[in-house]
């Protein structure tokens, strides 16, 4: 039975009853034939259709941008990554100009395309259809990007995160061990170091990465926690990654504002910012290290850590 009647409907109640509804954040942006911007903030997007292919957000009827949505002919969703929250409250809020310091491109119609995003739609305005105090805005997709970052959420009137179901990262009760453990393999050393570090990376990896950070880029920012200043050719070797890679994460850490040059040429350092982000990414790493060896003995971990420190120093 409903707890709302019609002659004593709660909006304010109901709001909050939507919010348990997850979903993801964007920022739309468009651009009108004189050239002026808009962006709002949204979280109604969401798919209508594969063929053809359409998709759907309404904006507020009251909106100071809807003038320019009415004119612009193209629309740009930004489906934005978990480490963007300061780029969906600067479209949030009321400004004189939204786009001041913000990165983008022009996209189809020049609806703006910002950067870093998960993923973005560029399409062509299909219908604006009335939808009570809001307008809903039909789009057409033309083009779409696909970053495979890890989005922002929205959930209980605030920002959250994606995290694997526990049911997803654990065996379930009563299924037999895995064939693969069976004979020879069983005492394979090398086979059970990377079973182990499959197991491990399997729930670590994607709490690690709904920071918004690549795998790359969070591993450079735990490096230069400890040793800041490193060229490039010392986080080579700390990272273990790619010249081409570490190129690209310290570029993506420098627009973040996470990094930035040190005063030794070619070496980079922390930011105050960047400080901040390391910290969460070695709290995730604390929690998941409790959580895996919380049931061994401090002798046994100490055992653990010298074997792992030898078999590094000798290979």
């Amino acid at each position: 039975m409903s707890t709302a009647t019609a002659t004593a409907f709660d909006s304010r109640a109901f709001r909050r009853a939507l919010g348990n509804f997850a979903t993801g954040v964007t920022v739309v942006t468009a651009a009108d034939p004189q050239g002026n911007l808009v962006g709002v903030t949204a979280n109604s997007f969401n798919s209508v259709s594969l063929d053809p292919p359409l998709i759907l957000w309404s904006l507020d009827k009251r909106s100071s941008s809807l003038a320019v949505f009415e004119a612009a002919s193209h629309f740009a969703v930004n489906v934005l990554a978990a480490d963007q929250i300061d780029l969906s409250n600067n479209f949030a809020k009321p400004k004189d100009d939204r786009f001041a310091g913000i990165r983008y491109q022009a996209g189809e119609g020049g609806a703006p395309i910002l950067a870093d995003c998960s993923a973005c739609f560029q399409c062509e305005t299909h219908q604006i259809l009335d939808g009570g105090d809001h307008w809903i805005m039909l789009g057409k997709v033309l083009a779409f990007d696909d970053c495979g970052r890890s989005p922002l959420l929205y959930h209980q009137g605030a920002y959250s995160m994606v995290l694997p179901h526990t049911r997803m990262t654990r065996r379930e009760e009563g299924q037999p061990p895995s064939s693969h453990f069976q004979g020879r393999l069983s005492h394979n050393l090398y086979y059970l170091m990377t079973q182990a570090l499959r197991a491990y990376q399997a729930s670590y990896q994607p709490r690690q990465l709904s920071s918004g950070l690549r795998t790359s880029e969070a591993r450079m920012l735990m490096v230069l926690e400890n040793d800041a200043g490193l060229n490039l050719a010392e986080l080579q070797r700390e990272v273990a990654m790619p010249a081409r890679e570490i190129d690209e994460a310290v570029a993506n850490l420098k627009r973040k504002g996470l990094v930035c040059d040190s005063e030794a040429a070619g070496h980079v350092r922390l930011t105050i910012a960047g400080i901040d982000q390391t910290e969460g990414l070695w709290s995730i790493a604390r929690e998941q290290q409790d959580k895996v060896f919380g049931t061994f003995s401090e002798e046994q971990i100490a055992t653990f850590k010298t074997v792992l420190q030898a078999v590094i120093r000798s290979c």
